[in-house]
């Protein structure tokens, strides 16, 4: 080999290291993205719940009390299970 294949594998591997280190900081930044968007979907204690709902009733104005009555119990529901599995890691 001459000194021109040794540059073409040393810039090769450059460009392979770059591009992996490139993919790691994006797929860590995308996992972050989504951990940040679940937990602000996650209703963690009850003032949250409540004021998700409040949100939810006005949103959909033609929304009955019955639908709104549904999401505070699935948002109540959420609560208590993300508390339950704060307990166990615990």
């Amino acid at each position: 080999m001459n000194d021109t294949d040794y540059q073409q594998v040393i810039k090769w591997v450059l460009i392979v290291l770059a591009a992996g280190f490139i993919g790691h900081f994006g797929k860590s930044f995308a996992e972050y993205l989504l951990a940040r968007a679940r937990k602000k979907r996650t209703l963690a204690d009850g003032e949250k719940s409540e004021i998700y709902v409040k949100q939810q009733g006005e949103k959909t104005s033609s929304a009955t009390m019955s639908e709104i009555d549904e999401t505070r119990a699935k948002a109540e529901k959420k609560a208590i299970k993300a508390l339950i599995k704060q307990k166990k890691k615990e």
